[in-house]
């Protein structure tokens, strides 16, 4: 029996490896720079929400990580958490040389 166990253990240890590299490392990247990103915003930064709203930041409240922004319909307080990271980057980058 014990010689089965032995024979799987390098497989369960391919497989906690591989699980590390591919789920938990990039998530935890992702995570580190979605936080950069919220830090990092600032007044008259352009947005899109995830919900796909654009936007322009006029006001942001450090204690209820919420910030107010203006819109072609008026103004708006959203849930910073609410800010697409990759939507409003490609928003903001600079555009594409040919």
């Amino acid at each position: 029996m014990s010689e089965g166990l032995s024979g799987q253990l390098p497989f369960l240890l391919l497989m906690l490896v591989v699980f590390f590299f591919f789920i938990i490392l990039p998530q935890q990247r992702r995570q580190k720079k979605e936080k950069n990103f919220m830090n990092t915003l600032k007044k008259g930064d352009r947005i899109i929400t995830k919900s796909g709203v654009h936007a322009k930041v006029m006001e942001l409240n450090d204690k209820d990580n919420t910030c107010i922004i203006e819109t072609m319909a008026g103004k708006l307080k959203i849930e910073r958490t609410a800010i697409s990271l990759d939507m409003s980057s490609k928003l903001n980058a600079p555009p594409a040389k040919k």
